[in-house]
């Protein structure tokens, strides 16, 4: 295809989507981060398979003008971190739900609805929202998350001041076969604060999310999530983060089933002394595609991140990984680490990666890995001639295989929440 036919495609599909959806009205500041938005999207059309960083993932169901239809699922489970103290904030499908949610209030938080706040001609959010995923949109388009900017109908708005006394917990619900969910959520910590933010449930048929956060100097952010279980969901999620001196984040996603889901993560590192590791395990049967797709840009000095990526992929599963570490002239000092792997319990699966070094400073240490394989079978052999049965020993070499991706969630309980949900997965599959 001629690259002006390719252009007019891509024109052609953008304006498609966007004659189905209806800008929120707003005040001032949400009114002009949206039309920024709609122009950055016009201008970068949405994704299409020719191009470089969608030629593993089809886009079209993500674009269509329709969601895809998606059958309702009960795992007749109790919903992952049930058991933690928090503050639940609920939305069904895409729509926040008061009843199910607790009072929006947290010493040391200020919380606030994307619809309500960006009524108002003034607030925080307007230098974060829209703003960090305008800068993740260089060098690699991410259209998807400018059509959120521009068309999300609600969202969380989180400012924290101090340390948040316990986690704030979203919870998303999916009810409807033929929900098109769009939320964006902004988190901006304040110097030497230090929040945790907990995500699970499948959203929607179909689900665009973005969040962005800003860590500011000394401030900590542990993000964990858990996708939701449901069969025939889809979901392009974004993360952009932009980091200060001396902060931390930390971000672990598990996801099980789904017909689709690509998440991206778009860090950067602006101050010196930083830390930022990002960390995701998922595990497919049939007809699951999963598509991490990372990039971490480092510009400043003394500055660790690591990426670790685990997948475990059964009968047809596709697991996809795109990871990328630039290194920017006077980034010295840099460590950075990358490892993505994927285990095949059958002939059937794949796993298709791309890792990528792109390093513009002489004084750092960078890695990058990648590995496709089966079952170790003297491993296998070893644990059975030791009385262990074939599907005990398979199930503690898979949960081995993830444990390096596991590890990277510091609080010991949330961490053996989800070996909890990983081990149910095994169990079930078995079964």
């Amino acid at each position: 295809m001629a690259r002006a036919d390719l252009k007019k495609e891509k024109h052609e599909a953008t304006e498609a989507r966007i004659s189905t959806l209806n800008m929120p009205q707003g005040g001032t500041w949400a009114s002009m981060a949206r039309n920024e938005a709609l122009s950055r999207l016009r201008g970068m059309g949405l994704p299409a398979r020719r191009d470089e960083y969608w030629k593993y993932t089809r886009p079209d169901t993500l674009i269509q003008q329709d969601a895809p239809a998606a059958a309702l699922f009960d795992s007749l489970e109790p919903a992952v971190f049930d058991s933690v103290d928090r503050l639940k904030i609920v939305f069904v499908d895409g729509v926040f739900d008061a009843a199910a949610s607790d009072d929006l209030s947290l010493s040391g938080v200020e919380i606030d609805r994307l619809e309500t706040a960006a009524a108002a001609d003034i607030h925080w959010a307007k230098d974060v929202y829209g703003r960090l995923e305008a800068r993740g949109q260089t060098p690699v388009a991410r259209p998807l998350a400018a059509l959120n900017s521009a068309y999300a109908t609600d969202g969380i708005l989180i400012r924290v001041t101090g340390k948040a006394a316990k986690p704030i917990s979203l919870i998303y619900t999916h009810k409807s076969e033929a929900s098109d969910a769009i939320l964006h959520h902004v988190i901006k910590l304040e110097k030497g604060a230090e929040l945790t933010v907990l995500e699970n449930g499948p959203a929607a048929s179909r689900f665009n999310k973005v969040m962005e956060v800003e860590v500011a100097d000394g401030a900590k952010f542990h993000h964990i999530r858990a996708q939701g279980r449901d069969h025939e969901r889809r979901a392009a999620t974004h993360l952009f983060t932009r980091l200060g001196s001396e902060s931390l984040f930390k971000s672990f996603t598990l996801t099980v089933n789904g017909a689709l889901t690509r998440n991206e993560a778009v860090i950067e590192f602006s101050g010196d002394n930083a830390v930022a590791h990002i960390a995701g395990a998922a595990m497919g049967d049939g007809a699951f595609h999963h598509d991490d797709t990372v990039f971490i840009t480092h510009d400043a000095v003394n500055c660790e991140s690591r990426q670790v990526y685990k997948k475990v992929l059964r009968n047809g599963a596709v697991g996809v990984f795109q990871g990328k570490i630039l290194v920017k002239e006077g980034a010295q000092k840099t460590d950075g680490y990358q490892i993505s792997q994927a285990l095949l319990l059958d002939d059937d699966s794949q796993f298709l990666a791309k890792p990528e070094l792109e390093i513009y400073a002489d004084d750092v240490a960078c890695s990058h890995g990648s590995t496709t394989g089966a079952i170790d079978q003297d491993a296998l052999y070893y644990l059975r001639s030791r009385g262990v049965t074939k599907k005990e020993a398979t199930d503690l070499l898979v949960l081995s295989f993830m444990a390096e991706a596991v590890e990277e969630i510091e609080d010991e309980s949330l961490r053996e929440e989800i070996v909890t949900r990983l081990t149910g997965w095994l169990e079930r599959r078995s079964g």
